[in-house]
This record gives structure tokens, sequence and C-alpha cells, in this order.
């Protein structure tokens, strides 16, 4: 595993639990208002931490932190990331898996070793215009694939969507409702510009909060929990 960051605390990222972040460094898309653009590629931006620091690390929070997230770039890119799973398993964590839904066949192997207890997954766009968020080709059908694994395997999830006005209309943001009718939970996420893959995305408009709502509650009639971040 190539990791480029650590977040030692949360108390948001796993719902109900107190969990560390290790982050995954490489992902397979360019969406253009990626928050963490110093790790979609490993550049001279990029700090690498070892996977047996990490783990160090982990090994002193053993009874203090209830969960591990994973998350990128895209942790599925890497080929060692469900033996890397199960050493977190096996060290008594609940493990979190943030992924694209690029590599259905990841998520599936994951739930049959039981070795992930919740999982999340961005929708970027309604599955026509998928492309227009990841500028990077994508294989529709995989999308499709990862959606169903993750709202039929029997463990908590989500979905969630970050939002900006140029790149996504209120109609197209209802599609990806239908998208995950039937799921756990799913997040209408604000863009927050701190930092980007493409500069030009910092000073992209926003829904109001009142726009965001209308369409939250609409969505809400579809899912189990449907909530603005």
């Amino acid at each position: 595993m190539i990791f480029g960051g650590l977040e030692k605390f949360s108390l948001i990222d796993h719902p109900g639990k107190m969990c560390a972040i290790v982050f995954t460094v490489g992902c397979n898309f360019r969406c253009p208002y990626c928050h963490n653009p110093e790790i979609v590629q490993v550049s001279k931006d990029t700090v690498i931490i070892e996977e047996k620091d990490i783990l160090a690390f982990l090994e002193t929070r053993k009874g203090k932190l209830d969960s591990v997230c994973i998350t990128g770039g895209e942790p599925t890119m890497h080929g060692d990331l469900l033996e890397f799973m199960q050493k977190l398993k096996d060290m008594g964590f609940l493990v979190k898996l943030d992924s694209n839904g690029t590599r259905p066949q990841v998520l599936q192997m994951a739930l049959q070793r039981g070795i992930v207890d919740y999982i999340a997954m961005d929708i970027k766009a309604p599955i026509e215009v998928y492309g227009r968020v990841t500028v990077f080709p994508v294989d529709i059908e995989k999308i499709k694939e990862s959606i169903n694994i993750i709202k039929n395997s029997g463990i908590d999830h989500e979905f969630r969507t970050t939002i900006v006005k140029s790149l996504l209309s209120k109609d197209e943001l209802l599609e990806i409702g239908n998208m995950v009718a039937g799921a756990n939970r799913y997040y209408l996420q604000k863009f927050v510009p701190t930092k980007t893959n493409d500069p030009a995305y910092m000073n992209s408009e926003n829904y109001s909060d009142g726009e965001l709502e209308a369409i939250r509650k609409v969505i809400a009639e579809q899912v189990k929990i449907c909530e603005i971040r």
C-alpha cells in the first residue's frame, strides 16, 4: 500500500464511531474539484507514509479507536488493499472503505471475506454524463454494479455526491437520487473550495442552502437517511 496521509482521529467519517483515517495515493479519476490533489498521483507535494508506520500508530490506538477509514485517492487501485484490511480486522478494528466504485470485484471480495463493516461510495453524476465530472473514461457498467453490490451488501453504507453547480443541475441531482433509491444513506456534500485539482474551480458557484434543502426533501423519500453536509 502507498499512503499519502493519516488523520489520527475523527468523529464524523464513520457514523457513530471514533476512527482514524488513512489516505491512499493514486486515483483513476481527475475530478476538477477534488480537494486532495496531492494524492491523486505521486508528485513533489506527496508525502509518502509507510504501511509499517501506519500499523505502528494504530497499534497504540487499540481499545481507543473503534474504526479505521481507508480513503484516497482510490483505495481499490492497490493490489494489496484486501490484505491491509485483513490486518486491520486482525487488530480488532472495524473497517470503513471509501471508493469511487470502479472496481466492484474488490468490493465484492471484501464483503465475502468479512473484512469491511461500512462502505461509502461517491456518485459523481448521472450515468449518462459521468465522464463530465471524472474527466477520465469510465466503465459505467462497473459503476452500476458497485451501486447494486453496496445496496444489497447487508452492511451499513452510504452514497454521497460533491455538488458543484456548474457540473450538476438540479434535475441531474434528482436523477442520482433515483440511482441510489433504497440505500441506507445519501449525502449531498457542499463543495468547499480549499484546494482543487483544477484551480479554475476555486471560484465555483454553489447552490444556496434553500435550493439544496428542496433537492434533499425529494431524495429523502427514496432513501432511509438523506442529509446535507
